[in-house]
This record gives C-alpha cells, structure tokens and sequence, in this order.
C-alpha cells in the first residue's frame, strides 16, 4: 500500500514561506545596492530566531559587499524574496544596505566609472 504525501519535496519552498507571506520590503532597497554583513549579524545574532536563509545571506555577506541583485542570484531566490530578506535583516541591525549615490540634475556621471564599467563587461 503507497502513502500519499501532500508535502513538497524538501528542496521546494515557496516564496511566500520565506518571507512569511510579506511581498513589500520594511524599507525599498535598489537593485543595485551594496549588503555587507554587520558585527551583530556576524556575532552570530543571525541565528537567534531566523531561517536559513538569513544565515545564507549572512555568510554570503561577510568581509565583502554584495549586491542585492547578486544575492538574489547566488540563493537562486526571486528578487522580491531577497529583498524583503534582506530589508528584514537590516532592519534588525544584521547587514548594512548602502544605496547607489543619486545624481542631481547638474551631475555627470564620470568618464573614469564607465570607462571601468565597460572594462568588467569586456572581461565577461
């Protein structure tokens, strides 16, 4: 006699789990901002009360700056997801978010930054 089983293979989690139903981060976060982990997320308050995933994010984020778009891609979660994640745990004082500068109006982006840019997308 076969047992049916309701439960999704271990490996599958839906979105909506991780984020426990949330869809909109606490605080809007770029795509291209930069996440380092912080003392705190690193003393090990990460793994006080929160999945797995933030412990990912955390371990991914110690000693260098990632982007939250390459965060996203290296856990193989939706951008969504991560973001909500990611807001969470700066909220909470376990990684640092540092947003892209702003231009103003006047302000040109450097010859210098896109002469570097185009230099990373050659090596590509």
């Amino acid at each position: 006699m076969q047992v049916e089983r309701n439960d999704p293979p271990s490996g599958l989690v839906r979105p909506y789990a991780v984020t426990r139903g949330r869809t909109r981060p606490r605080l809007e976060i770029a795509l291209e901002s930069l996440v380092e982990t912080t003392v705190r997320g690193r003393s090990g308050a990460a793994n006080g009360g929160h999945g797995r995933e933030h412990e990912r994010i955390a371990a991914l984020c110690d000693g260098r700056l990632q982007s939250l778009a390459e965060i996203a891609a290296r856990m193989q979660l939706p951008l969504g997801v991560a973001r909500v994640l990611i807001a969470d745990m700066a909220a909470e004082g376990l990684v640092a978010v540092y947003e892209p500068a702003l231009l103003n109006d006047n302000e040109t982006v450097g010859t210098e930054l896109l002469e570097r840019v185009l230099s990373g997308l050659r090596r590509l």
